[in-house]
C-alpha cells in the first residue's frame, strides 16, 4: 500500500521537525545563487516554521529576469539536467536539477505511481510530451524506478497508441483529459469495445491540463479504469508534487519536499484552512536551483485531516483557477502577451485582436481574430492569405500549438471602454 510507509504516514510533528531542517537547508542553498543573495535570504534567521512569512515570495517574471544561471546555487559543473517553459517575448522560464535533484524528484514520483496501484510487473505506455516539457522524463523516471516496463510513445498518433496499448498488454496510460477523451471517440467510431479490446488497462494519470470530474468520469466508464489526477508545475520539478490516492479526495501533497502556503492573491496574507486562495510552495530538497515561496498563481484550498489511506500529508483541491491571465492548453501554458508580441512584430496586421477559447469535440481549440492594418489592400487576396499563412506559422513557433487565425476587418473587433478583453472562453470544464 506505501512505497516508504516512514515517509507517507510520517507523525505530523516530525513532518514539522523535518520541514524546519530542510527550509534551513534550503536558504543556505539558496543564499549562494545570484538572486537569492541580492535578494539578502542569507541575513535572515529562520526559527520556526511560521518565519516563512518574513521572505520574500518568488515569481514567474524573477525567473526570467535572472535567466539564464542566476538561480542556480551550485556549481554549474553540478548541474546535470534544465527542463524549460516557454515564456513571453522570448525569455524562458528554466530550472535546472543536480543528480540527486532528479534522484530525489524521482523517488516523488514513484511514491505517487505505487499509491495510486502500479506495481512493478505492469506495463506503462507515457502519451505525454518528452523534452523540454517536464510532464515525460518526469512520470519516465519514476515508472521505471518501480520496475515498471516503460513505453515512451509521446503525444499523438492514435493509431499507434492503440496498438501498443494491445500489443504490450499495456497496464496504465499518462494522458492529458482531452486527448484520452480523443482516444474514446476514435474507439467509438471504430466500434471497439475498450474492455474487451485492452483487458489489461487498469489505470490513467490525467495530468498538464485542468479536467472536471466530469471528464474524470467519463475516462472511468468508457474505458472501464481508475483515473487519477496529477498536479506539478515545471518550477516545482514537474508532476510529483501532488497526487490523488485511491480514496480520490483531494491531492496529496508532499509536504516533505515541499512547504504549502495558501494565501490571498492580492494581499498574500495567509488563509486558513479551507478557505480558497492562491498556492505558495517553497521547494524544501533541491539543490541546484531552490525556489522560496513562490507564486504558483494557481487556486485552490487545503485539507489538513488525515486521509482515510493513512498518508498524514496534507491534500489540496482540485485546481479551480487561476489568479493571473495564463492559459492552458493541450498542456502548453500560454500568456495573451506571447500572442501580441508576435501579431505587432507582423506588418500588415491592425492594433485590435482577440483570442477565442473553444472545444471541438474534446479538444482545446483557440481562434485568433486580428484585425488588418487600415493601409493593406483589402481586396488583394492572396496578399491576405499570405499575411493569414504567416500570423499561423510565427504563432505556432511561438506558444507551440496551432490556432486558426481569423483576419477581421479594420474596427470590426469591439474596444473595451475599459481594459481590453483580449481573452474570451467559452469552454467548458
Amino acid at each position: 500500500m506505501y512505497w516508504n510507509k516512514d515517509h507517507e504516514c510520517i507523525e505530523k510533528d516530525t513532518l514539522k521537525k523535518l520541514q524546519l531542517a530542510r527550509l534551513k537547508q534550503t536558504l543556505a542553498w539558496a543564499s549562494r545563487s545570484p538572486f537569492y543573495r541580492d535578494k539578502g535570504i542569507g541575513d535572515l534567521s529562520i526559527q520556526d516554521l511560521s518565519d516563512i512569512r518574513k521572505l520574500p515570495v518568488t515569481t514567474k517574471q524573477d525567473l526570467r529576469d535572472a535567466y539564464p544561471y542566476g538561480m542556480i546555487s551550485t556549481s554549474l559543473d553540478e548541474v546535470v539536467r534544465l527542463h524549460s517553459s516557454s515564456g513571453t517575448t522570448g525569455i524562458p522560464t528554466v530550472v535546472y536539477h543536480s543528480f540527486g535533484d532528479i534522484d530525489r524528484w524521482t523517488e516523488l514520483v514513484t511514491r505517487c505511481l505505487y499509491m495510486m496501484g502500479m506495481r512493478k510487473n505492469h506495463v506503462f505506455q507515457n502519451m505525454i510530451g518528452y523534452g523540454l516539457f517536464t510532464g515525460g522524463l518526469g512520470l519516465h523516471y519514476g515508472a521505471e524506478r518501480l520496475g515498471c516496463l516503460t513505453i515512451p510513445s509521446g503525444p499523438g498518433n492514435t493509431k499507434r497508441q492503440l496498438k501498443f496499448m494491445k500489443d504490450f498488454k499495456t497496464t496504465a496510460i499518462h494522458v492529458i483529459p482531452s486527448y484520452a477523451l480523443h482516444l474514446a471517440d476514435s474507439l467509438q467510431s471504430q466500434g471497439i469495445d475498450p474492455r474487451k479490446e485492452f483487458p489489461d488497462l487498469k489505470y490513467a494519470i490525467l495530468g498538464a491540463e485542468p479536467h472536471s470530474e466530469e471528464t474524470r468520469g467519463k475516462v472511468e466508464d468508457f474505458f472501464g479504469i481508475q483515473a487519477f489526477n496529477s498536479y506539478g508545475l515545471s518550477e516545482m520539478n514537474g508532476p510529483g508534487v501532488a497526487f490523488e490516492c485511491p480514496q480520490k479526495c483531494g491531492m496529496h501533497i508532499w509536504e516533505d519536499a515541499f512547504f504549502v502556503e495558501i494565501v490571498d492573491p492580492d494581499t498574500l496574507e495567509p488563509l486558513p484552512y479551507g478557505a480558497r486562495g492562491e498556492l505558495l510552495i517553497t521547494t524544501l530538497c533541491r539543490e541546484a536551483m531552490p525556489i522560496i515561496r513562490y507564486r504558483t498563481k494557481d487556486l485552490t484550498s487545503v485539507m489538513p485531516e488525515t486521509c482515510a489511506c493513512g498518508r498524514t500529508h496534507m491534500r489540496i483541491e482540485r485546481i479551480t483557477g487561476r489568479s493571473d491571465d495564463m492559459m492552458i492548453l493541450k498542456g502548453v501554458n500560454i500568456f495573451p502577451m506571447q500572442i501580441e508580441a508576435v501579431l505587432i512584430g507582423i506588418p500588415g496586421v491592425g492594433r485590435n485582436y482577440q483570442i477565442i477559447l473553444e472545444q471541438k469535440g474534446h479538444n482545446d481549440h483557440m481562434i485568433v481574430r486580428a484585425e488588418i492594418d487600415p493601409a493593406l489592400n483589402v481586396d488583394a487576396y492572396k496578399g491576405l492569405e499570405r499575411l493569414r499563412s504567416r500570423i499561423v506559422r510565427e504563432l505556432r513557433d511561438e506558444i507551440l500549438i496551432t490556432p486558426d487565425v481569423d483576419l477581421c476587418e479594420p474596427g470590426s473587433i469591439p474596444v473595451a471602454e475599459g481594459k481590453a478583453i483580449r481573452v474570451i472562453d467559452n469552454r467548458t470544464l
